[in-house]
């Protein structure tokens, strides 16, 4: 363990008939103890990641906990030095993780969950189809050896994929896998209902798998994508090598940055041609306040530049 500061990635696929009374209790105990990040709170459950010092984290993860509702909190944690996310945050969603696909309820069907040791047996089954559910830029960045990448910009485009791609009588056995396993409780369910039998799903997902499984027995590849201030994570759950575009979110090599197309702030090789020249002057205008701001010692909180509330609006962990 290194870093004064947990990171805690949590959810739960519960019913919260009042979850709308949850929301004022749980931000304000978040800002008693330092606790930053997002929870999202829907009827179907809690979903977050949130970061604090240690005593913080044990008061907002023992108030959840003391709801018999919330009392097994699928969990897991790594370390930093510093907060990765800015502010504290309580949000009220239609669904905790979102598919758009209405009644897929992960607590009536979902896939057979397999830890670290077991899924590593499954997979290297070549009679496995290895599903990598989570967005195209993800995949890029590390997966599974042999995992299929979906090629999907959110996971609303996953159940299309589904009904172009796979077929039950021809795919027996489909194993998936997400950073922190909320998507593929709702994948599995999904792949159960369409008729698809024997369903596989990495508990705990990626981060759980390497804080479990020795980098010598690993069959992942490359660094895992966290929707945080890190960016990406590597097999020990330290900060990893990218850094981030803060125009699309995107993670972005050294080898990006040294492209004529990337701007610190306003532009990156993936998303140079997706802005107007007005956009990238309020981009560049951006930029530069919170340069000046970190030269005062202040932290910056404005919006994301593209007028979204949240830089992921697809955040899974």
């Amino acid at each position: 363990m290194s870093g004064a500061i947990v990171v805690a990635a949590l959810y739960r696929f519960t019913r919260l008939e009042n979850f709308e009374a949850l929301r004022e209790p749980l931000l304000a105990l978040m800002e008693r103890h330092d606790v930053k990040g997002t929870l999202l709170l829907a009827h179907e459950g809690i979903n977050g990641t949130i970061s604090g010092d240690r005593a913080g984290i044990d008061a907002v993860t023992g108030w959840l906990r003391a709801d018999p509702r919330l009392a097994d909190l699928e969990y897991k944690e790594s370390f930093t030095d510093a907060h990765p996310f800015l502010r504290s945050k309580v949000k009220l969603k239609r669904e905790i993780v979102t598919m758009g696909v209405e009644d897929v309820d992960p607590n009536r069907s979902r896939g057979t969950y397999l830890e670290g040791e077991d899924w590593n047996r499954v997979i290297a089954d070549p009679e496995t189809l290895v599903i990598d559910t989570r967005n195209d830029y993800e995949y890029e960045v590390g997966t599974f050896e042999g995992a299929l990448n979906p090629n999907t910009k959110s996971f609303r485009e996953f159940p299309d994929y589904v009904r172009e791609h796979l077929d039950p009588t021809r795919h027996k056995r489909v194993a998936m896998f997400c950073t922190g396993g909320i998507r593929c409780e709702k994948s599995t369910a999904y792949l159960k209902e369409q008729g698809f039998d024997e369903v596989y799903h990495l508990k705990g997902g990626i981060l759980k798998y390497l804080e479990t499984v020795p980098r010598e027995q690993s069959l992942w590849r490359g660094e895992c994508f966290v929707f945080d201030e890190r960016v990406t994570v590597d097999h020990d759950l330290k900060p990893g090598v990218y850094d981030q575009c803060h125009a699309c979110r995107r993670p972005i090599s050294e080898q990006d940055k040294a492209s004529p197309l990337y701007r610190r702030g306003v532009s990156c090789p993936h998303c140079h041609d997706q802005s107007s020249a007005e956009q990238k002057a309020r981009f560049a205008e951006r930029q530069k306040q919170i340069d000046l701001a970190r030269q005062r010692g202040e932290p910056h909180l404005g919006h994301d530049p593209r007028g979204r509330d949240d830089p992921h609006p697809d955040h899974e962990e």
